[in-house]
């Protein structure tokens, strides 16, 4: 399995097509995105509250997509005068709405309009990309949560048709339940992962590295083109 280095360092600057900052929809919201050459999928990360795109184990895992050739986004769902503010923290259909408004904005993208779309969320963004997800059908092909809130996706929990990964720290007591919670009522393809000896941030020896081969396995299951699966497997 790859060390946390080797993943941040998994994809060379000469394999980028296109790394530039971003700024999406009427509010300007700020992100950063990375596309390497021939990319066959697009993952954007929504982040929990208290965060940013500038999230380092958000960015360990979107540099380790990039290596396998999978574009990535990271931005931010609030902007700078609403992330100190809870109510805006935790209204999830708010940034539900946001996160549509950057899967809209991606497939006006000539670079990223033909691309499959999986979303890596955390905390509450992990909720906030579930109910995008029950909104937005096919057009959000996979869902990674980790250490998420998916529970407070609440009634659109059962409308997901996206494939679901829950990762969640084998520590982490309180949020494995609200994630079995939330697990139980999802009706689309899911699985529900438990990473032994992890607490919710992930700090732990090998944690994040399990982290990053389940939902690199998952986005290449459930993204990749029947051609590019074919080559692989060969």
């Amino acid at each position: 399995m790859q060390t946390l280095r080797q993943a941040a360092m998994s994809a060379r600057p000469d394999q980028l097509a296109i790394e530039r900052e971003v700024a999406i929809g009427p509010l300007r919201l700020k992100g950063d995105l990375r596309v390497p050459r021939e990319s066959w999928a697009l993952v954007i990360f929504a982040h929990g509250s208290g965060s940013s795109r500038f999230s380092v184990r958000n960015r360990l895992v979107a540099e380790a997509l990039n290596g396998q050739g999978i574009a990535t986004l990271l931005f931010d769902l609030l902007t700078a005068d609403e992330e100190n503010d809870r109510a805006y923290i935790f209204d999830i259909s708010l940034l539900a709405n946001r996160l549509g408004d950057v899967v809209h904005w991606a497939g006006a993208q000539a670079e990223l309009a033909a691309l499959p779309i999986g979303v890596f969320g955390a905390s509450t963004g992990a909720a906030a990309a579930l109910m995008a997800a029950a909104e937005r059908g096919s057009r959000i092909g996979a869902v990674v949560s980790r250490g998420g809130r998916p529970d407070l996706a609440g009634a659109a929990l059962p409308y997901v048709t996206a494939p679901t990964l829950l990762i969640v720290g084998g520590n982490d007591d309180v949020v494995i339940t609200l994630n079995e919670q939330a697990y139980a009522q999802l009706k689309s393809r899911k699985a529900l992962e438990i990473v032994p000896g992890a607490s919710h941030l992930f700090p732990e020896s090998g944690a994040m590295e399990t982290v990053i081969a389940l939902a690199s396995r998952w986005f290449a299951d459930c993204l990749a083109p029947a051609s590019r699966d074919r080559t692989s497997r060969a």
